[in-house]
């Protein structure tokens, strides 16, 4: 199951389930003359590339072997694999050096780990959606409770959407409940559950196989709001190799990109992809990559990371959104290209793979 909850303060304070580096403390640790690195990522689309990376000879998921563009950085890259909530929990507690996770999931353990974004992988543009069944307009949610995860980017897009639909979020009510047990309930014609926010694949799974479903508000709405991200701690950084274990990881993210922007090798990459995500097929995955639309080159990612409305709209937004919702107890110092703030977005290390260096 696809899990892209938030990252609860209690969360970080235990790990549950990963694999873990064994370099310590999450600091680099070396293989040989090696320095070595990890990584958790969670099954997501653009998040999965890390493990397409894997298949295909660019990252070596064990520490002591090499792929292509661990030898072209001099890095030995550990990709560990687990659902979300573990990995935040690992980077959280510093034994995994960087993560995949959201724009919002990076605010909690940015207060007690200082955290630089180092690359925007994808956001949603429809990949985050509220079904209904029997209701024909938006005002006809009022009144009738919309299942999903509390607290999370389903909330989030979900009262967003209301909002931007001219409409007040406190009028609708919005009721906490695992999204796969969300889809399962609709698509099995449960009576009491009548309206669902989720993601895919729980989306293109539950619009298939419920007769009268429909999307009434979904994620095209708020484009660049959700971000899905790789965040590494300031400390690795500052290690030996910790500034090109960061373009390593940005480097595969991209290359696997250029596959997917070949024609001649598109269906596979796609294969490849659906197989760490959810099991799906190529024509699943090509709506998939539609409604999670990735930054396929260092110029879109840098061009987010530098955009005036992400820094000054949407950015404090997802904080106020935050703590309004209790998500974070606290608000991290926000920077872009601040090296002195708890969690800074820094496009320098898009720049060094863009150009070479």
């Amino acid at each position: 199951m696809v899990l892209r909850t938030v990252c609860c303060l209690t969360l970080l304070v235990a790990i549950v389930g990963c694999n873990k580096k064994t370099t310590g403390g999450g600091q680099a640790g070396s293989s040989g003359d090696t320095p070595v690195f990890s990584l958790a990522w969670s099954e997501y689309p653009s998040w999965s590339v890390f493990g397409v990376a894997h298949e295909k000879g660019l990252l070596d998921k064990d520490e002591g072997k090499l792929g292509e563009i661990e030898k072209k950085w001099g890095v030995d890259v550990v990709l560990v694999q687990a659902d979300y909530d573990p990995c935040l929990a690992q980077y959280g507690n510093s034994t995994v050096d960087a993560v995949c996770m959201t724009n919002m999931d990076s605010l909690a353990p940015a207060t007690g780990r200082d955290s630089v974004a180092v690359l925007p992988t994808s956001t949603s543009v429809g990949a985050d959606a509220c079904i209904a069944v029997g209701i024909d307009s938006v005002e006809g949610l009022e009144g009738t409770p919309t299942y999903g995860l509390e607290k999370s980017v389903s909330q989030y897009a979900f009262e967003r959407c209301l909002e931007l639909e001219g409409m007040d979020p406190a009028d609708f009510e919005f009721k906490n409940m695992d999204p796969g047990v969300a889809a399962q309930a609709m698509q099995s014609g449960d009576e009491n559950v009548k309206s669902i926010m989720v993601w895919n694949p729980f989306v293109l799974q539950t619009l298939r196989d419920r007769e009268g479903a429909k999307r009434m508000l979904d994620s095209r709405k708020i484009p660049e709001e959700i971000i899905d991200m790789v965040v590494v701690s300031k400390a690795t950084l500052a290690e030996p190799g910790g500034e090109k274990f960061a373009c390593a990881l940005i480097d595969a993210f991209y290359r696997v990109n250029e596959m997917l922007a070949n024609d001649a090798q598109r269906a596979d990459t796609l294969k490849a992809l659906g197989e760490k995500f959810s099991s799906l097929g190529v024509d699943d995955m090509e709506i998939v990559v539609e409604e999670t639309q990735m930054y396929p080159t260092a110029d879109d990612g840098i061009r987010l990371f530098e955009k005036t409305e992400f820094q000054d709209t949407t950015m404090p937004t997802v904080v106020d959104f935050c703590l309004s919702h209790d998500i974070v107890a606290e608000k991290p110092s926000i920077g872009f290209g601040d090296a002195d703030a708890q969690l800074n977005f820094d496009p320098s290390y898009m720049k060094k793979v863009k150009s070479g260096t």
